[in-house]
């Protein structure tokens, strides 16, 4: 078996693997990184409240039992079984699992663009200039096209906490998003909740607007006209870029079924924010993930019974703050059913909710990945199950 990429989709896959298989697979995976970088806590780095955590990738893969590749899948030739890397090099397989995720762009001209650990020390420079540059207004703009809206809102709300603990008034705080209500993709109950928060912290939301150009203090939207922005804040937009001989829709995503087969192609899947599921998160990745390895090791008389892909969506909100957990379930509808709790809902309670990743990092890292979270990094965890991926926008 040969994996394709060594971010959250592939190891989860590999550990998983390891686990239901045993020792039934050979595995290969191919990543042209030396590392793996847990990046959710990525967007608390300008803060200084947490890093991105770093795992040498040769070493996770080789400590359980797989072969490491230091290159990168070019091409894919299904009707030989034969995958060909960048340095030339053709690699047999049985299944071929692509997860070598997405490229990042900038997505609206003229913003800020929060690249994540990359963009943390020109992130603290616009904080200093906040501190020191008298009053202002800083919208976080969305773009069309974001995978994963949440750490805007984890922006947004830090900034507000960073610069409210320094007593620094007069910078005014505005989420610009395409969204209906404030993270609605969690459902009515979760969005409410994140609503409620974002108002209790002067935070201004401007919905249903689509921010399309930053110019002269302002930042224009469609269909509301404009915003004053002194600086706009935004996300990338992500986009796929498979193999070539790989299926794939306008913008670069792979089409597969819900085990993570890949359309048109036999012994080949596809896992994590490569896919065309609507939603670009690690806790998505590592479900994907979950659901090719059943099936994989099914394939190899493995005591599993495979499951499809049935999306539970589970956030963890970043808010600066005392923490508040919030769990909202679905049963006919988005948010019908939530409970609140200071206890955490998963565990580890880390940002990325993988089934067997999530506990092998923690364990790696002495659960490093997990302390319980200061005053000043509080957090607003918040889970939902997703409609069909049909119906998810």
């Amino acid at each position: 078996m040969v994996i394709a990429g060594g971010g959250v989709a592939g190891l989860e896959l590999l550990v998983g693997l390891r686990a239901m298989a045993e020792e039934r697979a050979l595995i290969e995976l191919v990543c042209p990184r030396r590392d793996f970088v847990y990046r959710p806590s990525a967007v608390a780095e300008p803060f200084g409240l947490g890093r991105a955590h770093r795992f040498d990738l040769a070493t996770l893969v080789e400590d359980l039992g797989a072969r490491f590749v230091p290159d990168a899948i070019a091409s894919v030739d299904p009707a030989r079984h034969l995958a060909r890397t960048r340095a030339g090099a053709e690699i047999a397989y049985d299944s071929l699992v692509l997860a070598c995720g997405t490229t990042s762009q900038q997505a609206l001209a003229g913003a800020f663009t929060f690249w994540g650990s990359a963009g943390s020390a020109e992130y603290r420079g616009l904080l200093g200039e906040l501190e020191t540059g008298g009053p202002c207004d800083v919208v976080f703009a969305l773009p069309a096209g974001a995978g994963w809206p949440l750490p805007l809102y984890e922006l947004a709300l830090l900034t507000r906490s960073h610069l409210g603990a320094r007593g620094v008034s007069g910078v005014r705080v505005t989420i610009a998003t395409h969204e209906s209500a404030p993270l609605e993709l969690f459902g009515s109950r979760a969005s409410e909740a994140v609503a409620e928060l974002l108002a209790e912290r002067g935070i201004a939301v401007c919905t249903d607007c689509y921010p399309v150009a930053v110019e002269d203090g302002r930042l224009e939207v469609v269909p509301a006209g404009h915003l004053p922005a002194d600086h706009v804040v935004s996300l990338p937009r992500l986009a796929g870029r498979p193999p070539a001989g790989t299926p794939c829709d306008s913008e670069g995503f792979v089409p597969v079924d819900r085990h993570g087969r890949v359309e048109g192609l036999d012994d080949v899947f596809a896992a994590g924010d490569l896919t065309n599921f609507p939603v670009k998160q690690g806790g998505i990745a590592a479900q994907q993930a979950d659901a090719v390895a059943e099936w994989l090791a099914a394939q190899l008389h493995a005591p599993v019974d495979p499951q499809p892909f049935r999306p539970v969506l589970r956030g963890l909100l970043l808010t600066g703050r005392e923490p508040a957990f919030l769990r909202a379930e679905v049963s006919g509808g988005r948010g019908e059913a939530s409970t609140a709790s200071t206890d955490a809902l998963w565990w580890p309670p880390g940002k990325v909710v993988g089934r067997y990743l999530a506990p092998h990092l923690a364990a790696l890292a002495n659960a490093e990945l997990t302390p319980p979270p200061p005053r000043e990094a509080a957090t607003l965890p918040i889970e939902v199950p997703l409609e069909e991926p049909s119906t998810v926008h």
